[in-house]
């Protein structure tokens, strides 16, 4: 699979003024990517890996991993030219080694047998495109992490 399935980095997407792991309204998400929210609700029937939280009322709040698959399925299908099926399966090849994931003890176990394939396929001093954005979802996942010690420590100093 070429790189272009790849999820886009929820950073990169993101710049609303709120903490990275905040929670969004549809119509928040549909503000920063530039997409009505009624086509957010198609996408949620088109492609079954995009499941955001749902609350009283039906109402939707979208995890920042939810607005970076937003913004990739938007790329594929509005600029890219990919059909909805050829998105979804993109998207299917992909999410498994790509899904941004909370860092929590799972993220520490061996690396899959696809990455090492390609770690020991790739070029000297070129990653392959599967490891290249592991390392990006990697660095993501330590940035919360390290915002969140932040936030804690920042409390903490003001306890004092």
């Amino acid at each position: 699979m070429t790189d272009k399935g790849h999820l886009v980095s929820p950073e990169s997407v993101i710049d609303d003024g709120k903490a990275p792991d905040a929670l969004r309204t549809i119509g928040e998400v549909a503000r920063l990517l530039g997409v009505k929210p009624h086509v957010l609700r198609y996408w949620e029937e088109q492609f079954p890996m995009l499941r955001p939280l749902t609350r009283a009322g039906n109402r939707r709040y979208y995890r920042a991993e939810d607005v970076a698959l937003v913004a990739t399925i938007d790329r594929l299908l509005n600029h890219e030219g990919y059909t909805i099926r050829g998105a979804r399966q993109a998207l299917d090849g992909d999410l498994r080694v790509n899904a941004p994931v909370a860092l929590d003890k799972a993220d520490e176990g061996p690396v899959s047998a696809p990455l090492a394939a390609d770690r020991e396929t790739a070029p000297m001093g070129k990653a392959s495109p599967a490891l290249e954005t592991e390392l990006v979802a990697a660095v993501a996942r330590l940035r919360v992490h390290l915002e969140q010690i932040r936030s804690g420590l920042a409390a903490a100093l003001e306890d004092d």
